[in-house]
């Protein structure tokens, strides 16, 4: 059963921070040290201060990364840089945005923002859809620690094939938007708020028989989990770590889009194209393609050739340097089975799982371990560089990918299934900053 909840948000004052895009920031995870830099020059409220700022090379235990994040978030409450609200709400929360790619398709993806209650996986209520690493989540404890805050959502998929929860909801939150911001990949991103009780009622309860399934998220949703753990071993009477803040969005909704990742292959201490495609051709039928002057002129009709074929099978694209590029289409037989005897079922279709058993593992010998320390891979998200990188020789082969379906990752997560280490790149991330719960929030949750 999934229990969610309204909270009373804190957010960014508008009368001492009237321009919040210059505050917010991408998921901890997504912001490399160049976006740190900007986000620092963007504001002095910018929360990359409190999420990722920097270390000092004369840190403390007690002056130090999560030290400072503590005082900065103090700080700003007590200067009113952020605050309160006084009623607890739920926030409808649309993202409208630009594909990335050859396309530049415009969607828009609806959701809502509220608290939801922590289960630990085996309660069959949350379910992962990927594997996580254990230094990430000491981090992240390590902040939820010293601030006693949750600065950015868990992004949760839920099923309502009517949409009757995105229908209720967006009928109590026209008018006025309460937050308002553009990301720099020019995503606006704006939420609404919903305090009448009836509403959030008929929401909460049409929330309860839902299965949910972490579609970004999962180190920090362990976080919070190991958080309440802490709390629950050293008995303390305060339920506020029960909870986690989430944002929530229908499977089906026509904006939720996944994008493929493209693994680049580098440092083989051998590789051969022709080699390499006869040796797939164990496991796919081969269509060289005629790559005719640079990316920009084929690559969206080569896109759109991938994702047909994908429709009838699984398929993968493979480029090297000097215009070499193939289709590969997967074909059935003995090889095939006795290759993937071991992989569940749910699974042995995915072009992502096929790549890395048989493909990276197979023909190429990347075992399991150099792929999880990315010794020999590379993992973009924009087709052209993967081209690129291959063209310039920065790599010796680019694996070019369709999307993973949303239905495999919803299927295969309530299977208990694992899926590959960046099998989905959900797309556009969440703002963080939006809205923050606070576990201290004298107002009241």
């Amino acid at each position: 059963m999934a229990d969610i909840y309204p909270f009373r948000a804190v957010h960014y004052n508008s009368k001492l921070v009237p321009d919040l895009s210059k505050a917010v920031t991408q998921p901890y995870d997504k912001i490399t040290r160049e976006m740190q830099a900007r986000y620092y020059d963007l504001s002095p409220h910018n929360l990359v201060r409190i999420i990722l700022g920097r270390h000092k090379p004369e840190d403390t235990g007690e002056d130090n990364f999560y030290t400072r994040a503590a005082c900065s978030f103090q700080d700003w409450l007590r200067e009113g840089v952020l605050t309160s609200e006084a009623e607890p709400g739920l926030y409808p929360y649309v993202q409208e945005f630009t594909v990335p790619g050859p396309s530049r398709a415009r969607k828009r993806r609806q959701g809502f923002i509220a608290l939801c209650r922590l289960e630990d996986y085996s309660a069959g209520v949350v379910h992962r859809h990927e594997e996580t690493l254990s230094a990430p989540k000491a981090d992240r404890l390590e902040l939820l620690k010293a601030t006693r805050a949750h600065f950015g959502q868990i992004f949760m998929l839920y099923s309502d094939p009517e949409g009757k929860i995105e229908k209720k909801l967006a009928a109590c939150s026209g008018g006025k938007p309460w937050e308002r911001a553009q990301d720099e990949y020019g995503t606006l991103h704006t939420a609404w708020r919903v305090t009448d009780p009836a509403a959030i009622e008929e929401v909460v309860l049409a929330m309860r028989d839902k299965k949910l399934v972490i579609a970004d998220g999962h180190h920090r949703y362990e976080t919070a989990l190991a958080y309440r753990n802490d709390c629950h071993a050293q008995s303390l009477p305060d339920d506020r770590p029960e909870y986690v803040m989430v944002t929530f969005v229908r499977m089906e909704s026509e904006g939720l889009t996944i994008l493929p990742t493209h693994r680049v292959v580098h440092s083989l201490p051998r590789f051969d194209w022709s080699e390499f495609l006869s040796q797939a051709l164990k496991f796919f039928d081969s269509e060289e393609v005629h790559a005719d002057g640079g990316v920009e002129k084929w690559g969206q009709s080569f896109l759109d050739r991938m994702a047909q074929a994908g429709g009838d099978g699984s398929t993968l694209g493979a480029y090297a340097k000097g215009g070499k590029i193939a289709l590969l289409r997967l074909r059935s037989g003995a090889e095939l089975e006795r290759a993937m005897a071991d992989v569940p079922s749910g699974l042995r279709r995915l072009d992502v799982v096929l790549l890395h058993r048989l493909l990276l593992e197979g023909v190429l010998g990347i075992d399991r371990k150099a792929v999880q320390e990315e010794r020999n891979l590379r993992y973009v998200r924009e087709f052209e560089v993967a081209v690129g990188l291959a063209e310039r020789g920065e790599a010796q082969v680019s694996f070019l990918m369709n999307a993973t379906p949303v239905t495999a990752v919803w299927e295969n997560a309530l299977a208990g299934q694992v899926l590959p280490q960046k099998s989905t790149d959900f797309y556009p991330k969440l703002l963080t900053g939006l809205t923050i719960y606070w576990l201290d929030n004298p107002e009241g949750m």
